[in-house]
């Protein structure tokens, strides 16, 4: 299984540098997971770069994996990690996905180089 940080989404429907690093991931559908926050993130970053028409195929793209909601028990692991781990609150829920589905996490986010899990991608 694979989960696509927000940033990758964004340097994949941005076409970024590094867009091509995310395509594996992301166009797997199969094998991807998408947490809510990271639709969240996505939605309202594109929502002020390309309209709500672009940010919209983008969020009916990412509808297209299996999509996780943040629940009890998530919310509750994604809480404890972000304490150990000195994380973010949406950076806490997508870390506690990945691992409870087992996926492999394809970030940009320095502060995830290096965890056990992730597939930490340079940009340039």
């Amino acid at each position: 299984m694979n989960l696509v940080d927000s940033c990758g989404w964004l340097e994949y429907f941005g076409e970024g540098s590094e867009a091509s690093a995310y395509a594996k991931a992301i166009e797997n559908t199969e094998q991807l997971v998408v947490p809510t926050v990271c639709m969240y993130e996505v939605f309202r970053i594109l929502l002020r770069q390309v309209g709500r028409s672009g940010a919209l195929e983008a969020f009916a793209a990412m509808q297209q994996a299996t999509v996780v909601p943040l629940t009890e028990p998530l919310a509750l692991e994604a809480a404890s990690l972000g304490e150990s781990q000195k994380l973010p609150m949406a950076d806490s829920i997508i870390l506690a996905t990945a691992r409870v589905y087992h996926a492999t996490l394809w970030t940009q986010g320095a502060h995830f180089k290096g965890m056990a899990g992730v597939r930490y991608i340079v940009k340039i």
